[in-house]
């Protein structure tokens, strides 16, 4: 399964610069997306295999990379610390990488703490509804909290650590020591998750796998770090991790070790923590509806198609009489998160 067409950017409008100021997502800041693009030389930044990963290293002149280094040291105190400064004498923003593969073309910023080597990523990005809205929806509904920050047209994401997915699948799947019933549980249940709050494009470079050694065994975790496809794509099948090629083998392994019964346990049971997240942020996540239902997030022929794929996989008309993809998210959701009558 196929994109079919690079996907297009959509601004923030209004009433979504509003919810990021009533929810301490919006602040100024020091340094823009803009102001990285002031690059002089660049290079291919290898892995530690010499494959290249698609990213360059940036490098500015040095009156300028004076100036970045502290706006970026300054921008990684707001992100972490709620802008307290005086951690950053000893911080250095010592590398920017910059990625031309994708929709976003973000600026990756490695921050080195002086005092003992340790670093740090974020990443700055141009700043896109579909984006805000997938992170802000990953942050209320899944088991992971986000933290990013924007101001004008600059988006700020922290680093989610974890092993990228494709890199997990190729090295890690079939090591002896890998708990495959409990990977195979976990994609279960990030599939769900991605359909019910329509996040599409998972496939196996969009998310990371974070490793949690236990006091008997390891446990894992799906995260998403691509947020740019949410609820733009017309097909249902784009927001099933499912059926993208590149993760038919953790599919195979779910077919593997889980039974139908067992697959549509923990579907309930991810469904269920979901719903249990609404009720606790419905005020906040009401607000993010309200503005989603009114923003402009995916050409009229996408939703048209989705509401027809979504009518007939519910057993329903309802989606028939949403007018815009906010609409069909908050439907979605609906559906799938109410609970059963006993």
């Amino acid at each position: 399964m196929e994109i079919s067409k690079k996907k297009k950017s959509y601004p923030l409008d209004a009433a979504l610069r509003h919810y990021l100021r009533q929810y301490d997502r919006a602040t100024d800041l020091p340094i823009s997306y803009l102001d990285l693009l002031r690059v002089s030389n660049a290079y291919p930044l290898l892995d530690r295999q010499g494959r290249d990963t698609l990213w360059e290293t940036v490098y500015y002149e040095p009156n300028e990379l004076q100036e970045l280094t502290r706006g970026l040291t300054e921008i990684y105190a707001l992100l972490k610390t709620d802008g307290d400064l005086s951690f950053t004498e000893h911080l250095l923003a010592d590398r920017i990488d910059y990625c031309r593969f994708g929709n976003s073309n973000p600026f990756r910023v490695r921050v080195v703490n002086q005092l003992n080597d340790n670093y740090d990523y974020f990443y700055v990005k141009r700043a896109d509804a579909s984006r805000v809205y997938g992170l802000e929806l990953e942050h209320l509904l899944s088991p992971n909290s986000i933290n990013y920050l924007v101001q004008g047209e600059t988006l700020i994401e922290e680093h989610i650590v974890g092993i990228p997915g494709d890199d997990f699948i190729r090295t890690r799947l079939r090591t002896p020591q890998l708990n495959q019933v409990r990977i195979a549980k976990e994609f279960v249940k990030f599939n769900e998750r991605c359909f019910a709050r329509l996040l599409g494009d998972m496939r196996a470079y969009n998310y990371v796998i974070d490793v949690t050694p236990d006091f008997e065994d390891e446990q894992y975790r799906v995260r998403a770090i691509d947020f740019d496809q949410q609820s733009y794509e017309g097909r249902k099948t784009m927001y099933l991790p499912q059926f993208f090629k590149d993760n038919r083998p953790v599919v195979e392994l779910c077919s593997r070790w889980l039974e139908p019964d067992t697959v549509r346990q923990y579907q309930a049971e991810e469904r269920t923590l979901m719903a249990r997240r609404v009720r606790s942020e419905r005020y906040r996540l009401r607000d993010l509806m309200d503005c989603m239902r009114r923003a402009e997030l995916a050409p009229p022929d996408k939703i048209a198609q989705l509401k027809q794929d979504l009518n007939a996989h519910h057993g329903t008309t309802q989606f028939s009489r949403c007018r815009t993809m906010g609409d069909v998210v908050r439907l979605n959701l609906k559906i799938m998160l109410v609970r059963p009558q006993r």
